[in-house]
């Protein structure tokens, strides 16, 4: 490999060059088909033998290891463990019942339903390809049998499982917590609110497009039988208790709350719903493993990569006048945070953004004295929007695979849904208390 960097003579670039250099080695790696983390372990490798050749390749397996050593992480495969049980069991089915009994009769309330639905698996779960998963197959069938087209179907399903990023437990505040320093717990809590408004403008739109086509509501259930419905489903609001409640009560950290999740989802799915058996637990075990060990994978790559583009002071070459300039205007600072973060999101894995961005900004963010509890709910909102946002929008995809429909006929309907979600971003840019009231509240 150095022969080969000796043979291209490109210790002797400009460190811009050099950059540019690595970007393209990146792309093309990308488009031969190779895993995110190939091209990011890759890039960092060799910028660091083209610019460090004093500096030896363990460092970049130090940073590594640094990344994906911090306690915090623990969580990640034990929420993503809690929703494969449930995937496995019934509680999406329960959930889904109890909405869909109380808002089902209203005007538009199929899709209103499923995108509350959406929100509540979503806090249960903190994973949006779950919900996408767990949720989609029941509901896209009953939507398309109402009149709703399968492109409003699968758009709607795929933008309100995305809600799940804001609501805890969300595995991207996790993620954006470890990065930047910022509290866990604090950031759980401010996706609450924008989590909340989104879903609030979705149910607006869903009312407008099943009155704009005349669909009609469905047949208005009795009180016995939403009783009935919130008795088979009260339990899996223990969910959201136990790690929200938990967390701030000073009962549980956010890694025990994870674990906790885990033990009240084996206790729901195995021992009162009876919905899933010990027989099956080494298979759930398993797709737990595989999905943790590609999160962890990037991290760790994103981490080394992140690390190396910072010894390079590639961000202070490429955006330092910008990020001077935006840091003495905090609206300037957010709004080229959003852009940045969103464009980012549209193209790359929301957690590998995270992973490399996040240290770019931070200094800036710290200069201009933004928040960083309303920066984290900022950055988690658009990697939320970049997930369902086409060309490679990982809960696309998602979609592509479970409805085993064409690409371009699951994107068709996605743009009213992404124009929501950019309005959800400029009102908690202009209005920060939407993501702050919460957090201030409790510390109260």
């Amino acid at each position: 490999m150095i022969d080969f960097l000796e043979w291209l003579n490109i210790a002797s670039l400009a460190t811009s060059d050099a950059a540019l250099l690595v970007g393209v080695v990146m792309i093309v790696l990308l488009l031969m088909g190779y895993p995110m983390m190939v091209p990011l372990t890759v890039g960092a490798l060799l910028l660091l033998m083209a610019k460090f050749s004093g500096l030896h390749p363990s460092n970049l397996v130090q940073q590594m290891i640094g990344g994906v050593e911090q306690t915090v992480l623990v969580a990640v495969p034990m929420f993503i463990l809690a929703a494969d049980i449930m995937i496995k069991g019934n509680t999406a089915n329960r959930l889904l019942d109890l909405v869909s009994k109380f808002v089902g009769h209203i005007r538009g309330g199929l899709p209103v339903t499923t995108a509350i639905s959406c929100t509540m698996f979503g806090a249960v779960s903190g994973s949006t390809q779950a919900t996408v998963v767990a949720m989609g197959r029941p509901l896209r069938p009953r939507l398309i049998e109402a009149g709703y087209t399968d492109r409003f179907s699968i758009a709607l399903i795929i933008n309100a499982s995305d809600i799940a990023l804001l609501i805890p437990p969300s595995i991207g505040m996790i993620i954006y917590g470890v990065v930047s320093g910022t509290s866990v717990g604090a950031l759980f809590i401010a996706g609450i609110g924008p989590g909340l408004m989104i879903l609030a403008l979705f149910a607006a739109y869903c009312y407008g497009i099943s009155v704009w086509k005349g669909i009609p509501v469905l047949p208005k259930a009795s009180w016995s039988e939403r009783l009935l419905a919130l008795k088979r489903s009260i339990l899996a609001g223990g969910f959201p208790v136990i790690i929200i409640g938990g967390i701030y009560s000073g009962t549980f950290s956010p890694t025990e709350a994870a674990s906790m999740s885990v033990a009240y989802a084996l206790l729901l799915e195995m021992v009162i719903y009876r919905q899933v058996k010990m027989s099956q637990i080494p298979e759930i075990a398993l797709s737990t493993g595989m999905i943790t060990a590609v999160v962890f994978i990037l991290v760790a790559a994103g981490m080394a990569f992140s690390w190396m583009i910072s010894f390079a002071q590639i961000p202070s070459l490429l955006l330092g006048d910008m990020l001077t300039a935006a840091s003495e205007h905090p609206y300037q600072l957010l709004i080229l945070i959003a852009v940045a973060y969103f464009v980012g999101c549209m193209f790359v894995d929301p957690i590998v953004v995270i992973l490399v961005l996040t240290p770019i900004f931070s200094p800036a963010i710290a200069t201009a004295g933004l928040d960083p509890v309303h920066v984290g709910t900022l950055v988690v909102l658009q990697a939320a929007i970049g997930s369902a946002t086409p060309p490679f929008g990982c809960d696309i995809f998602t979609a592509v695979a479970i409805f085993r429909r064409p690409y371009m006929e699951v994107i068709r309907g996605t743009p009213p849904f992404v124009a929501i979600l950019l309005l959800s971003t400029a009102l908690l840019i202009i209005f920060p208390q939407i993501a702050l009231f919460l957090p201030e509240l409790m510390r109260n």
